[in-house]
């Protein structure tokens, strides 16, 4: 078998709207085509032996067990591979389940779909599922476990920490979009103008001098101390001199702290003589230049979280122990603990396995043990210095039990220092006494405290932490979302997107939006090219400017990796024709309409998909849309348009010259086709379609028709407004459009609009794309010739696996299939081809570039017209 490509999907795609998350993996199966499971001897007996909990998988019988009735009975290697790429991540303690196999329209080729956690993990388990799956076949020995380990590093490396990890888990339920901004911990919630971003447990809202003020231990202590909250005595110091000085003024027992150290790195503690001392002061010197030590205080460590200045969660921590059991070495006690279940790798588990390092040799030196001592039995060993849960510490639940008076101090630490999110540790006997009573005493502040502790504790019951911090970031009435209109279809996109974004523009929005040819905020042009894909739209986003969203969203996008969004207000397909068919799998109008459909899908509930009733394909889309549904037309006795607002569903028709809302039986004109410029005085039956639909989308947000009207009043095509969509411009004898028409349907278009034009010469400068079928590049020929009386070819670039005179020879076959005589030059070169036409224009000769390489094109012809202007122009 061999893998031919893998892709990573992070949005609604072809195979799931819900299930975003998903690898599609291609894999030609090879000599196995002909090989199902039950023709390979004891194929399945080594299965079931590398990979037992398979037989929990329930398939399509819908049993358990299900999956190997399937691979008894006779399935396909690409089915094998899915299951055991989804068992072997759940072995790997990253649970998936959702899986899909499918035949491509080439023999042996199979489309292999699977969830996944962490991205990485799931290209690493595609490819190693197919190396187990090859090795059960030819009977070799597999040694699973290093796969595993494999992906549980990988998962460490790459996936949001608990605390993060659990934040974006309570935004998800509460169904607030997220973007991670880098590899680490900074993620957005929300889109637009509505986001916030985090970091860990630190918000945009937390005061950057009170995160100093918490890092500079010393600092904190002296402001608690100033507003009369008990704290451990002590100094800082920063040489080995000091050393002397602390045992002086603070006295045995002491701890050795860094003064802007976190996670419980460089501390030492209960230190009893002055060679520790000195050991334990240069161990904390390698975090910090100064130390702070502190009087040892005997008790139990606390952890207090305080969200918005509320007390939220309070844990009991217990630094990693060992109990001995008169008969085992600390060294076995320590493995012995480590097979817990609850224990796993990194944060995989409610518990981290215990790892032995310098603290635990120290602790053990302090004692006299080593790791090759038998503790007495009952006798309980600590084998780190802190509780820190990372390190193997656990955790009890107290919350319920925190006296009022400490809640109270707790609360107020955290307005002195001033953190929204503070993490407050206490050593005191209990949390159940007030402090004062007890002799408790603060310990630390700590800016983005971790919430493991609080959300899967060790003992008693968890709490939903990170649910007070959406509460803080989003309280009610505040919006996560800005709305977003998705335009998708096979031509037309990118001038609805524009005209849709121009009458958002208009109607005092601050309007992001992405087309075929850049990214703009409110006109500004921020990036350059064809940016219909998710990551234009994800950049669109997370702009903290844009206040409503017009994407434009390709084919090639949603296949290879889904949409850049989860849901959209609005989703518009204009039309569904033949172009791209035959690439990545999509090879009919049934398939493209099924990968168009995704923006559709994506619709929420209450929102809007807008379709075209003059196209069949559009109208099967919109019977099976769970969202609302209304359609535009060109005719108004359209069937669909009749039944449908018969119902008293919603449309825009072309009617009587206008373009007019129907709502049921009622009709509100719009505007006269005639006086709206992007048709071209109505002549153009393409255009008035992207009116249509654009004026139907921002009609059902909410727009009124009269902000409407004078939207399309206003928006006027022109290299500027609508680059490279009949861009028509004048000189003295003849006149040159350019247009980005580059299938059947678009060149058919133009053809409609030069019936109204009157020249005595038209002349058409076209190409093919070398990623067409045969007989799409031949049929554009066969249009050119029957709608320009000479005709220039060029093929300079798209050749895409093609030779260009394999393209020439395919268009002049389609001319020809017209006029055996159409005349015809073949000029390589655009700009040269430019020229050309122009050197042959007489007097009201009409020239259609009909482009691929649009700037280039606008630019060259914008030149001339300049040097026309200047007196220059010479072809």
């Amino acid at each position: 078998m061999k893998i031919e490509n893998i892709q990573v999907l992070r949005g609604p795609n072809i195979w799931s709207t819900n299930r975003k998350k998903l690898i599609q993996m291609r894999l030609d199966l090879q000599e196995m085509e002909h090989k199902p499971s039950n023709s390979i001897p004891g194929f399945l007996e080594r299965l079931n032996k590398l990979i037992p909990s398979l037989h929990e998988h329930r398939c399509s019988p819908g049993v358990q067990g299900g999956f190997y009735q399937r691979v008894e009975a006779g399935t396909w290697m690409g089915h094998v591979v899915e299951h055991v790429a989804l068992e072997i991540q759940s072995l790997a303690g990253m649970d998936t389940g959702f899986g899909r196999t499918r035949e491509t329209k080439k023999q042996g080729v199979y489309n292999v779909v699977f969830t996944y956690i962490e991205e990485k993990v799931g290209v690493y388990a595609a490819e190693a599922a197919v190396r187990i799956v090859n090795a059960v076949i030819n009977a070799e020995d597999y040694n699973l476990q290093p796969d595993l380990q494999k992906m549980r590093e990988i998962r460490e490396d790459t996936r949001l920490g608990p605390s993060t990890g659990s934040i974006v888990d309570e935004a998800i339920a509460r169904d607030i979009p997220w973007i991670r901004l880098n590899n680490q911990s900074l993620v957005q919630l929300g889109y637009g103008k509505n986001q916030v971003r985090f970091r860990a447990t630190m918000t945009e809202k937390t005061s950057s001098i009170a995160v100093d003020l918490a890092s500079n231990k010393d600092e904190t202590k002296r402001m608690l101390q100033d507003a009369a909250i008990p704290v451990a005595s002590g100094i800082t110091i920063s040489t080995i001199a000091g050393v002397d000085d602390a045992i002086r003024k603070v006295g045995f027992p002491l701890v050795f702290k860094p003064l802007d150290g976190n996670h419980g790195r460089g501390i030492s503690i209960n230190i009893r003589t002055r060679e520790d001392a000195i050991a334990a002061f240069e161990h904390a010197a390698k975090i910090s230049r100064k130390v702070i030590v502190e009087r040892f205080i005997t008790g139990y460590d606390f952890r207090v979280l305080v969200i918005d200045n509320k007390m939220v969660a309070a844990a009991l921590r217990d630094p990693a122990h060992v109990v001995g059991d008169g008969q085992l070495t600390i060294q076995q006690l320590i493995d012995k603990e480590n097979t817990d279940p609850r224990r796993g790798y990194g944060h995989e588990n409610v518990l981290t396995l215990i790892s032995i390092d310098r603290d635990t040799l120290d602790l053990l030196d302090k004692k006299g043990y080593t790791l090759e001592t038998v503790p007495a039995k009952g006798e309980k060993v600590f084998v780190k210095s802190t509780a820190n849960l990372s390190t193997g510490g656990t955790s009890v639940d107290v919350t319920d039990h925190v006296h009022p008076q400490n809640v109270f101090i707790c609360e107020r630490i955290s307005k002195i220092i001033g953190l929204d999110i503070c993490g407050i540790d206490i050593m005191a006997k209990n949390l159940s006494e007030p402090l004062n009573e007890t002799g408790g005493v603060i310990l630390e502040v700590n800016a983005a405290p971790g919430f493991r502790m609080h959300i899967a504790p060790s003992e008693g019951l968890p709490r939903n932490v990170a649910g007070h911090v959406i509460d803080m970031l989003y309280p009610p009435g505040k919006s996560a979302r800005i709305p977003i209109i998705a335009v998708t279809g096979t031509n037309g996109k990118t001038t609805t997107t524009r005209l849709i974004a121009h009458i958002v523009k208009n109607n005092g929005f601050r309007v992001g939006f992405t087309t075929s040819d850049g990214i703009y905020v409110q006109n500004n042009m921020m990036t350059k090219g064809d940016t219909t894909g998710p990551v234009s739209a994800e950049f669109i986003l997370r702009d903290p400017t844009v206040e409503f969203a017009v994407l434009e969203t390709a084919r090639g996008g949603i296949l290879r990796s889904g949409l850049g969004f989860g849901q959209c207000d609005i989703g518009v397909i204009t039309n569904i024709q033949e172009d791209h068919l035959g690439l990545a799998d999509i090879h009919t109008l049934e398939d493209l309409s099924r990968v168009k459909s995704v923006v559709t899908n994506s619709v929420k509930k209450d929102g809007w998909a807008v379709l075209n009733a003059d196209n069949d394909y559009c109208v099967k889309i919109g019977r099976r849309a769970e969202s609302n549904v209304a359609y535009f037309s060109m005719d108004e006795n359209n069937p669909v348009i009749k039944a449908h607002c018969k119902k008293g569903g919603i449309a825009c028709i072309c009617e009587n010259g206008f373009v007019t809302i129907q709502k049921g039986d009622w009709k509100i004109r719009v505007q006269r086709t005639l006086l709206i410029p992007l048709t071209f005085g109505g002549t153009v039956p393409f255009m008035v379609q992207n009116v249509l639909a654009a004026t139907l989308a921002t009609f059902l947000w909410g727009f009124k028709t009269e902000d409407i009207q004078t939207s399309l009043q206003t928006f006027i095509p022109s290299a500027a407004q609508t680059p490279g969509r009949m861009n028509i411009f004048e000189f003295k004898d003849f006149r040159f459009m350019i247009d980005f028409a580059h299938n059947p349907d678009g060149f058919n278009g133009i053809k409609a609009f030069l019936s109204h034009i009157d020249s005595p010469l038209k002349i058409g400068i076209i190409a093919g794309t070398g990623d067409r079928r045969d007989e799409d590049i031949r049929e554009l020929g066969k249009i050119a010739a029957e709608m320009f009386d000479y005709v220039i070819l060029r093929q300079e670039k798209f050749l895409r696996g093609r030779t260009e005179e394999n393209i020439l020879t395919l268009l002049i076959e389609g001319m020809r299939s017209v006029d055996q005589n159409k005349p015809f030059e073949i000029v390589s070169k655009e700009v040269e081809a430019i020229k050309y036409a122009m050197s042959m224009a007489k007097p009201g000769t009409f020239i259609v570039a009909l482009s691929d390489v649009i700037d280039n094109a606008i630019e060259t012809v914008q030149d001339y017209q300049e040097q026309e202007r200047n007196g220059t122009f010479v072809v």
